[in-house]
């Protein structure tokens, strides 16, 4: 699958929706997403995906919401939003990826340690704390299953 990137400077409904899956307080998603670089991720003229990064520390750089069109879910293209971001991060001279997702986020958690990711710590009740209602994991296996902590992942670019 051949996708192109492009880097939006105003988000649009259909970015907005996307963002929305992956962290679904839009207030929490506005407080970052106009200090991030976002980039659309379309396959010919079909908007497939979204990732938004952020610089948090000197020589650190975050991605702070991926998603992926649920659709175009599971066909690999969360890894190549991965792979490129994780390229140009080293290209731009940063020394040190992070992300962040849910402790109970079995699928992102293992693509994100499959391109190669290590866990680094537990952000405890970020959840609770962050968020003015309860997020409900909606996974099959964690029907109604409250979201409490956000695990954090790091990797070495350098």
């Amino acid at each position: 699958m051949d996708l192109v990137f492009n880097q939006v400077t105003e988000i649009t409904e259909d970015d907005y929706k996307l963002l929305l899956d992956a962290d679904p307080y839009k207030k929490m998603v506005d407080s970052y997403i106009t200090r991030s670089t976002v980039f659309e991720v379309r396959n010919v003229d079909k908007l497939v995906g979204i990732v938004a990064l952020l610089p948090t520390r000197p020589e650190t750089l975050e991605i702070v919401n991926i998603a992926v069109a649920p659709e175009q879910q599971n066909l690999g293209i969360g890894t190549q939003i991965l792979d490129k971001m994780i390229a140009a991060a080293k290209t731009a001279g940063y020394s040190t990826l992070e992300i962040g997702t849910g402790s109970n986020s079995y699928q992102q958690l293992h693509l994100y340690q499959k391109v190669g990711f290590r866990m680094s710590w537990i952000d405890k009740d970020f959840f609770i704390n962050n968020y003015p209602k309860k997020v409900i994991e909606d996974a099959l296996t964690f029907d109604g299953f409250i979201l409490r902590d956000m695990v954090r992942l790091t990797m070495k670019l350098r």
